[in-house]
């Protein structure tokens, strides 16, 4: 069996990450053509020379390919990957900058900044997938595109085959393994909640990959290693212990927003941080000579995605080796969650196989998440309903329900800032 597959957004400077887990784990995913499509043709040029040495240094026999062109890019293939940031980096920087100004975090995802990015993000994706749904309405579409949970849930809504992936749940997965030192494969995470705003309720530590049972050691790991676990999130030690739980580290947006907003204030955004970052990528992915993805790319940001995919795709595409596997998605709840409505998007274990994915049952969510992940959905509602119809007053609502915003005022004075930053990339502003 030989694949192809298309990255949408592959002229990224994180698609060396992908390259080079596709070409280490090829025997899990057999990749004969893999397709870079980006408007961006130098830099597309320039990640499809050194994806390129990177098959070919680690003996790849896939052929390598880059089109501006994205319906001959997404002709034939089996799956099609999203990795889109409208308005680059310099709309990232926007969405992390302004909200400060009303006194509310600035971040890609979370907040203010996440419906902006949503904004502009959700028509294109959704182009996208009709163009994929012509070429070939059997290729399921991968989400890596931020925000994950909504930008998902669009597509679910509009018929799409599709499912979200992101990275925070292997990521807890192989730091909890390197503490134990023991295999990945042999930890297994109770995890729950939305895309960005999840816990991890427990940790399971396996007899063999795959198998029924195991022993809870998300005590021990606490007991053990909350040094380092809190340190890795940012949060304060007693309040994790008190909890009981791993939150994700975008949960400091919630549990500290006020810090977080004073220490943005002072350092600047992230998003400043990576432009640097990838001017030196560029200026490297350039050297003829170089057939790795070099060290710096672990500062990016996305660890251990390319694993995650590989394991995503080969599960949906029937080439691991197995009828079917359990990761953690962003799918349809569809029950699983009863306090939320089924058409939500939800990031949970999941049965993951040729037959498609479903989400695992789950144990009662203790009232201090459920009331979080339920404001939380309904903002992702509000803002999806803002994304595909547009209007000041959809914009304004999504911002109401937020539980960082959730003032008159406030949402008021965010509306006008996201309006004024994105007029450019909505129609109908």
């Amino acid at each position: 069996m030989s694949l192809k597959l298309a990255i949408v957004g592959g002229g990224s400077t994180y698609t060396p990450e992908l390259i080079d887990g596709f070409a280490r784990l090829r025997d899990r995913l057999p990749i004969g053509e893999l397709v870079l499509i980006d408007p961006a043709a130098e830099r597309l040029e320039l990640i499809g020379g050194l994806a390129r040495r990177i098959f070919a240094k680690q003996g790849h026999p896939g052929t390598i390919t880059t089109t501006q062109d994205l319906d001959a890019g997404v002709a034939d293939a089996d799956a099609v990957l999203l990795q889109l940031r409208i308005g680059g980096q310099a709309a990232r920087g926007e969405d992390e900058t302004w909200p400060l100004e009303c006194g509310c975090v600035g971040q890609e995802t979370t907040g203010a900044g996440g419906l902006a990015k949503a904004l502009r993000t959700v028509p294109v994706v959704l182009d996208i997938a009709e163009k994929v749904r012509r070429a070939n309405p059997a290729a399921w579409i991968v989400d890596f595109t931020n925000p994950v949970g909504i930008v998902t849930r669009a597509l679910l809504d509009a018929g799409h085959k599709a499912v979200g992936l992101c990275n925070v749940a292997i990521g807890f997965q192989r730091k909890f393994a390197a503490h134990l030192e023991v295999a990945p494969e042999l930890i297994r995470l109770d995890h729950v909640g939305l895309n960005h705003l999840t816990w991890e309720r427990g940790v399971t530590l396996l007899d063999a990959p795959g198998a029924a049972g195991g022993r809870e050691v998300l005590p021990e790991l606490l007991a053990g290693f909350g040094p380092q676990i809190a340190a890795d999130l940012q949060l304060p030690l007693p309040a994790i212990q008190r909890l009981g739980v791993v939150p994700s580290y975008y949960l400091r947006y919630f549990y500290q927003h006020d810090e977080v907003v004073e220490e943005l204030r002072e350092k600047g955004s992230r998003a400043g941080q990576v432009a640097a970052i990838e001017r030196e990528l560029l200026t490297m992915y350039a050297d003829p000579t170089l057939d790795a993805k070099p060290e710096l790319l672990g500062k990016r940001g996305g660890a251990f995605y390319s694993e995650a995919a590989v394991q995503l795709l080969a599960a949906l595409l029937g080439t691991g080796g197995v009828a079917h596997d359990v990761q953690v998605v962003n799918t349809r709840n569809d029950g699983i969650l009863p306090f939320l409505p089924d058409e939500a998007v939800i990031e949970v274990p999941a049965e993951v196989g040729a037959g498609g994915v479903k989400a695992l049952p789950q144990r009662p969510v203790e009232p201090l998440y459920r009331g979080l992940i339920a404001a939380v959905t309904a903002y992702e509602e509000l803002a999806l309903e803002a994304a595909l119809k547009g209007g000041r007053d959809r914009v304004e609502a999504a911002l109401l329900a937020h539980p960082l915003v959730g003032q008159l005022d406030l949402a008021e004075q965010l509306t006008d800032r996201l309006l004024a930053h994105n007029g450019q990339y909505l129609d109908w502003a």
